[in-house]
């Protein structure tokens, strides 16, 4: 059997339950994980897996879900009741996609679709064992000190100390990590505390967004592009594929990638080499992935607009960032944070949040989480002064239901299309005033805005190329 190519492939020697009522395929699955070095007991019916279960607890199941003696889904409610439950990876015919994401929603750890090759099993099967060996790592931590930040992170509640935990435990790893959270949370915080806590800390860390690039420039903004590959390239571009070498390359938004693209960082991923745009030769880097999305990965793959395989590859350590409103007093330990911080950027004299600030930060739901909550104090310090921050200084979002004020409705006009005007000449009309009104400071009025200072510094510098 291969090597076939990600970290996590190879794993211990783990025992393993095999529910298969079809002996052709228990024994083809058999030869698949022969050079794995498992010890694999097959059962071909529930009443044997259960049997099976209960005589020696196995590490992980191949679980069919149609068996000559019931359905598997009953099997993996009964596994997942155990005090200490193994994973469980569903078997599932061509055609019954739904069916396994109705298993995955049961509690699954992931699945195989029929007939799926060797490599399919080899991968998947290392992905729940290493998924498995984490978690076990994280429960034997979880007696451990509170912590009240890591690696960039600020925040005490018992869900981010899971999360502190499983980011610990990845960066010492190779394995590619796939992070999901909202908006806001802080994903590319989470990536670059993998980066920085790794032994490649010491090599770069390449960000990129798959969502603020133009789906005809993504390519060769991850594999870059030779002088003359196509109008425009008057040079060699070395990529982030390149740039990465040695180091972390981080895929931000990654389920708004190309199905073309996907295929190819697939490969990428696979073999370690790609091709640039116009070139001939392929090229080899040494590069860790982590991946992140505001999405569910798994529905997208449903959907078909996110390759199932790629799905496979990626989603090897998942690290799912809480919202901001299921962390408690955390909201106080970041306003607090934040309110020292722009303080001091400021040169205001702020150093603490009155009772009735403090009592609407608590109570606000933070739909836009952490970058909502440090826009918000940025706001209160730029405009107002004083030792605290009052509710009345903090932005009308944070009022009431967080809904903005509506301004007032204009003048009605005998032609109501006289008032119309292209959307782009409002936007420039809205940015430009804003950056005036801060005195000129971009990342001031990017603040302001809700959007990231290297928008609104491309966005100038395309305006003054159209003059």
């Amino acid at each position: 059997m291969p090597a076939f190519g990600t970290e996590a492939d190879t794993v211990a020697p783990a025992r393993l339950l095999l529910v298969e009522d079809t002996l052709s395929l228990a024994t083809l699955y058999r030869e698949y994980l022969r050079d794995e070095g498992h010890d694999i007991h097959h059962a071909p019916t529930l009443r044997e897996a259960r049997a099976a279960i209960a005589t020696a607890p196995p590490d992980a199941v191949l679980l069919d879900l149609r068996l000559p003696d019931g359905d598997g889904l009953g099997l993996l409610a009964e596994i997942r009741a155990m005090a200490e439950p193994p994973p469980v990876v569903v078997m599932t015919a061509h055609g019954s996609v739904a069916t396994a994401v109705e298993a995955m929603r049961a509690g699954a750890s992931d699945f195989l679709v029929k007939p799926f090759a060797a490599e399919r099993l080899v991968v998947t099967l290392a992905n729940v064992l290493e998924r498995a060996s984490l978690r076990r790592e994280v429960a034997t931590l979880a007696a451990g000190a509170t912590r009240t930040g890591l690696a960039g992170f600020i925040g005490a509640a018992p869900v981010m100390q899971a999360v502190y935990r499983i980011l610990e435990n990845a960066a010492a790893s190779r394995a590619t990590v796939f992070v999901t959270g909202e908006s806001g949370t802080g994903k590319e915080l989470a990536a670059e505390a993998v980066h920085a806590l790794s032994p490649r800390a010491a090599g770069p860390f390449v960000p990129l967004n798959c969502a603020a690039i133009p789906k005809d420039l993504i390519e060769s903004e991850i594999f870059g592009h030779v002088r003359g590959a196509f109008t425009g390239a008057v040079a060699d571009r070395p990529g982030a594929a390149r740039a990465a070498d040695g180091g972390t390359l981080f895929l931000d938004e990654i389920c708004e990638m190309d199905l073309s693209l996907q295929g190819k960082l697939l490969r990428f991923i696979q073999t370690g080499s790609f091709v640039p745009v116009g070139a001939s030769k392929p090229l080899r880097t040494d590069v860790r992935f982590v991946c992140a999305t505001n999405r569910d990965p798994l529905a997208e793959v449903q959907a078909g607009r996110f390759r199932e395989d790629l799905y496979y590859r990626l989603h090897v350590v998942p690290v799912p960032l809480p919202p901001l409103r299921e962390r408690g007093e955390d909201v106080m330990l970041l306003a607090e944070a934040f309110l020292t911080r722009s303080a001091a950027e400021e040169a205001k004299r702020f150093v603490r949040f009155a009772p009735d600030a403090a009592a609407l930060l608590r109570a606000h739901r933070w739909p836009g989480n952490v970058r909502e909550l440090e826009n918000a104090i940025r706001t209160a310090v730029v405009l107002h002064d004083g030792e605290a921050v009052t509710a009345a200084m903090l932005p009308v979002t944070v009022h009431g239901a967080g809904q903005p004020v509506a301004p007032p409705a204009a003048p009605r006009q005998a032609d109501p299309a006289r008032r119309i005007r292209p959307l782009a000449e409002v936007e420039r009309e809205v940015i430009e005033d804003a950056i005036r009104l801060c005195g000129g400071n971009v990342p001031k009025a990017a603040a302001f805005l809700g959007v990231s200072p290297s928008t609104l510094y491309r966005k100038r510098e395309a305006w003054a190329q159209r003059g």
